[in-house]
């Protein structure tokens, strides 16, 4: 029999340990990613939102969102978008996704004329329920 010294002596065993540091540093790294870029997923073109009471809605699809600023402007998501394009691209995007909620933020601005004009064309897109976005009320 061999009596020498065995190649997996106890100071050459394999470690049985995980070393968690490299793990919690990328976390930390990934952590600090995410809070600085969430602010920037923010949806929409910036407008003042009129104050009103209603209870906040729980959605589980990402809606489509039409904002109409004071000059009379419309923007599909955050893209500046002509009047006469808005009705054939929602339908476009309804046929993909025929449950997508739609949702115009109007400035509080907004003479009602423009959201009236809007509200008619997403009719004629076959859209029936339109949320509209405000914000809880200042008290």
């Amino acid at each position: 029999m061999w009596a020498g010294s065995s190649k997996w002596d106890k100071d050459n065993e394999p470690m049985g340990e995980i070393n968690v540091t490299p793990l919690v540093d990328v976390m930390l790294v990934l952590l600090i990613i995410f809070m600085v870029t969430a602010p920037l997923l923010s949806q929409g073109v910036n407008v003042d939102l009129p104050d009103a009471d209603s209870p906040p809605m729980q959605q589980n699809i990402e809606p489509l969102v039409v904002s109409i600023r004071a000059d009379g402007s419309i923007y599909l998501q955050k893209h500046a978008i002509d009047i006469r394009q808005l009705a054939p691209r929602i339908a476009e995007m309804r046929k993909q996704k025929p449950d997508l909620p739609v949702f115009i933020r109007g400035d509080a601005k907004t003479p009602y004329e423009h959201v009236a004009r809007v509200m008619s064309l997403l009719e004629t897109a076959g859209i029936r329920k339109v949320g509209l976005v405000t914000e809880p009320a200042r008290r």
